[in-house]
């Protein structure tokens, strides 16, 4: 598919964001972006989905100044209950369930990071790379240095949930200051929550 055809296809496209999903005022997110349930988008994020897509998975948090760009041949997918740790980019990779990308991470084209990983603050996972479930990676390039535990690995799940109720809170300030509902979408997506809406979201709840 051409450049040109690539724009028009995706960037024309409008997010696609579960009820309960919230998004920082201060966020970008353009074009095919995905977002099930439960997601939190923070401050100064970009989430840019115009030559392919990018898909989140449910209750995964992606926090400040993170970046998520993709390739004519990779999307970027990141799985259920993930955290994304501040400034953190992730360009064309897939990132499984229940994984911690570490403050000031990079993961580049073509990589997949299987689940219950932990990929460590400024490590950079380079193009193609594939990390096995239950793995802690860390250095430039990112290498496995070892197995996490069975308790490491439960424990990943509860950073996701905190935020969650973390994110709740924000909508609910929201709500109160705006009347925008229980959350709030950038420019591009603007759209209060009808009082139908806003019931289904609560009984998600």
């Amino acid at each position: 598919m051409e450049l040109e055809t690539r724009l028009r296809t995706f960037l024309g496209r409008t997010p696609r964001i579960h009820a309960t999903v919230y998004i920082s005022r201060h966020a970008v997110v353009q074009g095919d972006v995905r977002l099930a349930a439960g997601c939190s988008v923070w401050p100064m994020a970009v989430l840019r989905g115009d030559i392919n897509y990018i898909e989140v998975g449910e209750g995964t948090n992606i926090q400040d100044a993170c970046v998520l760009h993709l390739a004519d041949e990779h999307p970027t997918i990141v799985g259920a209950y993930t955290t994304v740790g501040h400034r953190a980019i992730l360009h064309a990779c897939t990132v499984g369930d229940e994984c911690l990308i570490g403050m000031g991470a990079t993961i580049l084209d073509g990589a997949q990071i299987g689940n219950n990983c932990i990929i460590g603050a400024h490590t950079l996972v380079t193009r193609d790379t594939v990390i096995p479930p239950g793995s802690l990676v860390t250095g430039t390039p990112g290498r496995v240095v070892r197995q996490l535990s069975e308790q490491e690995q439960l424990d990943l799940r509860g950073w996701a949930e905190k935020y969650i109720v973390v994110a709740r809170a924000h909508r609910d300030k929201e709500f109160a200051r705006h009347g925008l509902g229980d959350f709030y979408v950038p420019n591009q997506v603007r759209s209060p929550m009808s009082k139908r809406q806003q019931q289904q979201a609560q009984q998600q709840q």
